[in-house]
């Protein structure tokens, strides 16, 4: 695939595209600042955005609002987003619109290569790819009067799997459970979190945001 790659690092950078390329991908570039960022996908159209959150020019949050501005602007780019800490509000406003196409992975995780090559896949195929650690954080922060709170330990589990962005078939494999029983679960979720007018797959992204904003 076509990837645009932004991190500041200059060795991280440059260990990510050998790792990219001797996957087969095409590094089309490879950016240390949000707006050169912007400005590569503008010009090279990639298929899938890699990005770090925190960068030039500000050293703040310009990778996030390039991501956001990315998504806006050129909504077929699916993006990755890279950081070295768990920040609540940026993966929430990434998925305030759509889920779709969309991870956010913590950058330790890029050292098991298997795990980020596949969050890249997920995240290229359209999916939503959380890190394990982001979904833990966020869910450590529910409270008693959320309504997460109705959820029974393995209805969390499922909607834990579900914000990471897989399938009720690979639910079902991850939990050791039959689809079916996964499917029942999720169908509890909806219910429990008040869903149950919703249709279709809208249903699922709701469900993910309730879970995000918690």
């Amino acid at each position: 695939m076509r990837i645009v790659l932004a991190e500041d690092s200059t060795l991280l950078r440059d260990g990510l595209t050998r790792l990219l390329v001797d996957e087969g991908h095409e590094v089309v570039a490879a950016v240390g600042d949000a707006d050169h960022l912007v400005a590569a996908v503008a010009r090279h159209r990639p298929e899938v955005v890699v990005t770090d959150v925190r960068m030039p020019p500000t050293n703040s949050d310009d990778g996030l609002r390039a991501a956001l501005e990315i998504r806006r602007e050129f909504p077929t780019v699916a993006v990755l987003v890279l950081s070295q800490y768990v920040e609540k509000r940026y993966a929430a406003q990434l998925l305030a619109d759509r889920s779709e196409g969309v991870g956010y992975v913590l950058k330790d995780r890029v050292a098991q290569v298997e795990d980020f090559l596949d969050a890249l896949d997920r995240v290229a195929a359209g999916a939503t790819a959380l890190d394990p650690e982001v979904v833990r954080q966020l869910m450590s922060g529910t409270s008693r009067t959320d309504p997460l709170s109705r959820l029974t330990l393995r209805e969390r589990d499922v909607l834990h799997h579900m914000a990471q962005g897989h399938t009720n078939a690979a639910v079902a494999q991850r939990l050791h459970v039959s689809q079916s029983a996964v499917e029942k679960h999720v169908n509890a979720i909806f219910d429990k979190l008040d869903l149950s007018d919703a249709t279709g797959y809208s249903r699922r992204v709701l469900a993910i945001l309730r879970y995000l904003g918690s």
